[in-house]
């Protein structure tokens, strides 16, 4: 295998294991935000936030440590003949099978995208150009130039009416980073089947 293939999949396995192993302490977060919402219910008066953000950091903690998770091959698996299989078998149908999860993950990411997109305000059919002409705006005009591309902000329709739009940055970030590593994989699935330890 090239090197660049050996130095890409080294940086993608280095980054999504910093990233998992700071997201996997979220779980702490969550069960801080719950016995908050709990002990408020109880004691005090009910704390509006606690629902929503519960969710939000469930939904970073699963999204940013689902690349770690296929990078260990913690994900669950329909294991009924694959664990009796040698490397070189598990890496051929690894090989095959990265393609359908690579094709999930750019549907999912092209409706993150959008989703982001109308989050911040655009309600057309072209997220990409909007992110393009946002960043090239913030770039040229600075943070007050780019605020004024921005629409009306989607908020949530519960009483506390958080903006939605940081929760689905993080989507697209953990979605983009499962792809790098679905691509890290199949890199190393073809280096198992020429014999090589990537």
């Amino acid at each position: 295998m090239p090197k660049v293939i050996h130095a890409y999949i080294r940086a993608i396995d280095a980054m999504n294991r910093f990233i998992g192993r700071i997201a996997m302490y979220l779980i702490f977060v969550l069960v801080g935000v719950l016995l908050w919402s709990s002990i408020s219910k109880t004691l005090l008066t009910p704390a509006h936030w606690t629902l929503e953000t519960a969710q939000f950091v469930m939904v970073a903690y699963y999204v940013l440590g689902g690349p770690y998770s296929i990078q260990m091959g913690s994900n669950v698996r329909m294991d009924l003949f694959y664990g009796n299989w040698s490397l070189r078998q598990k890496a051929w149908v690894d090989g095959f099978t990265v393609f359908f999860l690579i094709f999930y993950l750019g549907v999912l990411l092209y409706g993150a995208i959008s989703s982001t997109a109308y989050s911040l305000g655009y309600f057309g059919t072209e997220p990409f150009s909007f992110f393009a002409d946002l960043t090239w705006t913030f770039l040229t005009g600075g943070p007050d130039a780019a605020q004024e591309k921005l629409g009306f902000l989607e908020r949530s329709s519960t009483a506390w009416r958080p903006y939605l739009w940081p929760v689905k940055i993080i989507l697209c970030l953990g979605v983009f980073l499962m792809l790098l590593q679905c691509l890290a994989e199949f890199f190393r699935d073809i280096g198992r089947i020429k014999g090589e330890a990537l």
